[in-house]
């Protein structure tokens, strides 16, 4: 047995390829508190007036900060294992996790709404306009501070790859927009009540309700399916459409020797991918002169090449 200790230093990295989002972190724990606050303030001052409409109200924020702690959650775990060796390419898809899981909960909401308006419709109820109205304006004004706080903090990675605006997640934390998303939603939920709630007031329009509160849904369900799509292409590893897949394929065979044989690349953090080329040459360089040819790229965070000889090839 050899006593030579090997130098690993220069094949040896850190498998942290997504710093985090601080920021975007912080203010939604900000926001889940004042969702919290506000669900405790409406549900209390339901109790105590015995308006069904601020106690409704006051429940459906539950079910947003319920979708905003799971947000807050995944940050948090995402963190804390950062440096889990049992994780081989980092924490950072717990966040798209948190993302679409939360998608899922907001797409669960648009369809109660659906059924809610359904039943409205079919079976119609009088309305506590005075009441119906305050609570409404709360929520608009309090989804309104929440989408302030939460906007802006998405903490982007600026590239100057020319292909980075064909990519619809480049740079983007999946984990805050689904935050983000499920405020809006709630804004819009919102503006959409104030709207039929004064038809109703103005115009006597009772069945405005329900028909504003299928389209608000279908507006919610919208998003959530766009957000569902977004987060399953991160989880599932579908980037081989990605144009920097191309690019890989173009720099490694630019010598007009090489052939990309095998090919898998896809998404460790944000904005940062990973990837293995297997290629075949005639005359085949070192692995280290194709991963010179990448390092144009600095979304390329983890290369693997392995490089075999054509058995075709002369001697």
């Amino acid at each position: 047995m050899s006593s030579h200790q090997h130098d690993l230093g220069p094949w040896t990295h850190t498998h942290v390829f997504d710093q985090g989002n601080s920021q975007g972190e912080r203010r939604t724990r900000w926001v889940l508190a004042l969702t919290i606050l506000t669900m405790v303030a409406e549900v209390a001052a339901g109790w105590w007036t015995g308006s069904m409409a601020l106690l409704a109200d006051g429940w459906h924020m539950g079910t947003h900060a319920l979708a905003l702690g799971v947000a807050v959650f995944a940050y948090g775990l995402s963190r804390r294992h950062s440096r889990d060796p049992r994780y081989a390419f980092g924490t950072w898809k717990i966040e798209v996790l948190g993302s679409f899981a939360s998608a899922l909960a907001l797409g669960l909401v648009a369809i109660g709404i659906v059924a809610e308006s359904a039943m409205r419709l079919w079976r119609p109820e009088p309305i506590a306009a005075f009441d119906a109205l305050v609570v409404a304006g709360l929520g608009l004004a309090v989804n309104l501070v929440s989408a302030w706080l939460l906007h802006g903090a998405h903490g982007h990675h600026h590239h100057d790859h020319e292909h980075a605006h064909h990519d619809e997640t480049h740079g983007t934390d999946l984990n805050l927009r689904a935050a983000y998303v499920h405020v809006l939603a709630d804004a819009v939920t919102s503006l959409f009540a104030i709207a039929a709630l004064l038809g109703a007031v103005w115009f006597g329009w009772t069945w405005l309700d329900p028909v504003v509160g299928m389209a608000g849904a279908v507006v919610i369900g919208v998003w959530a399916v766009g957000l569902l799509r977004q987060s399953a292409v991160v989880l599932l590893d579908r980037e081989m459409d990605h144009p920097v897949a191309a690019e890989i394929r173009e720099a490694i065979e630019a010598d007009g020797d090489a052939r990309v044989a095998d090919l898998h690349v896809w998404r460790v953090g944000r904005a940062q991918f990973a990837a293995i080329v297997s290629l075949v040459a005639e005359a085949p360089l070192a692995p280290a002169d194709y991963r010179a040819r990448l390092a144009v790229h600095d979304e390329l965070v983890h290369v693997s090449v392995e490089v075999n000889r054509c058995p075709h090839a002369a001697h």
